[in-house]
């Protein structure tokens, strides 16, 4: 009889002790995804840093060579074409802030998206962009660049 109170209790702590072990795995993982959510919000809040400082070499370091944009009216924007476009001396873009920021991870792929109210001048006219956006970064190499930008405009009310 004890024999089989002592083969109980054996099973018993094995299974505690392989449920411990999946805990701590868990909380392994949530301290590498947290980890992993903030390098990633600053890579975001730095390349918007770079972008209202028109800081070039900061913002092209931060794009996949295959960068993509697709615009709030549709328009498809390559790396060059973009970059080229915040560096024009037309363009002034005012310190923003990020609402509503979210990142969800899948694997190498990270989808980053928020809500901004832009401000600048164009062509020293005065503009306003409230938008919607989901940057795409992805990891190749070890490296997490941001590989695509969709904006949807939020009509002004």
């Amino acid at each position: 009889m004890l024999k089989k109170h002592l083969g109980k209790a054996a099973l018993f702590m094995a299974i505690f002790c392989l449920g411990l072990l999946s805990a701590q795995a868990a909380d392994s993982r949530d301290e590498k995804s947290a980890a992993l959510v903030s390098q990633l919000t600053k890579l975001s809040d730095d390349w918007d840093i770079a972008i209202v400082r028109k800081d070039k070499a900061a913002i092209e370091a931060n794009m996949a060579e295959d960068f993509r944009q697709i615009d709030g009216d549709g328009d498809l924007e390559t790396k060059t074409s973009f970059v080229n476009g915040l560096m024009s001396d037309k363009l002034e873009i005012d310190p923003y802030k990020v609402e509503d920021f979210e990142v969800r991870l899948y694997g190498n792929v990270a989808l980053l998206s928020g809500r901004t109210n832009m401000t600048g001048r164009y062509e020293g006219k005065p503009f306003v962009s409230h938008y919607r956006y989901i940057d795409i970064y992805v990891q190749r190499d070890g490296k997490w660049q941001i590989a695509s930008v969709q904006i949807s405009k939020i009509p002004q009310q």
